[in-house]
């Protein structure tokens, strides 16, 4: 309850500059497969512009970042939408990260087991590395996750996260 009446003015905030300063729509939606391989629609708050491309030629994301949608990354305030995930049953906290349906895809079968599980908005990816580690090895730490799971080992992520998350 109280995370409520922290995230509800940010995300109003959030959602204000996107649309009224920025003219940007709000959310970027994506399916993903979650729990059992079962889509649902991940949400997200949009960091890119809303120009996709120029003379015909798609621009790379890093080109179509905007300055605000790098904070937002930075920050993780993007992934606040997230919650609407969680709330519905789609995600949880803590989990694997839903990655896009391409890349499940086209990466090997061992990556699979990570489908077991509902994913998460936070995880040993997020508490370890980011973005900068190897799909390997968030497989890796995925795998390791789900054999070791415990609401201890779920709550020393989450704190975890928080000051990791504000650091940027």
């Amino acid at each position: 309850s109280i995370g409520f009446f922290i995230v509800v003015p940010i995300y109003i905030l959030v959602a204000l500059i996107l649309k009224i300063k920025l003219g940007q729509q709000i959310l970027f939606k994506q399916t993903r497969p979650g729990l059992n391989g079962k889509n649902f629609i991940m949400y997200k708050f949009r960091t890119m512009s809303n120009e996709y491309d120029i003379e015909g030629k798609l621009l790379s994301d890093e080109l179509r970042l905007t300055k605000f949608g790098k904070f937002l990354r930075s920050s993780s305030l993007d992934e606040i939408p997230e919650l609407w995930n969680v709330i519905k049953g789609d995600m949880s906290l803590v989990g694997p990260r839903p990655l896009p349906t391409k890349q499940v895809q086209r990466e090997d079968l061992r990556q699979l087991r990570r489908l077991e599980v509902r994913p998460g908005i936070t995880g040993l990816w997020q508490i370890r590395g980011r973005s900068d580690i190897s799909f390997a090895r968030l497989v890796k730490w995925d795998v390791w996750y789900i054999n070791n799971w415990s609401l201890w080992l779920d709550l020393n992520i989450l704190l975890q996260t928080v000051p990791i998350a504000l650091k940027g």
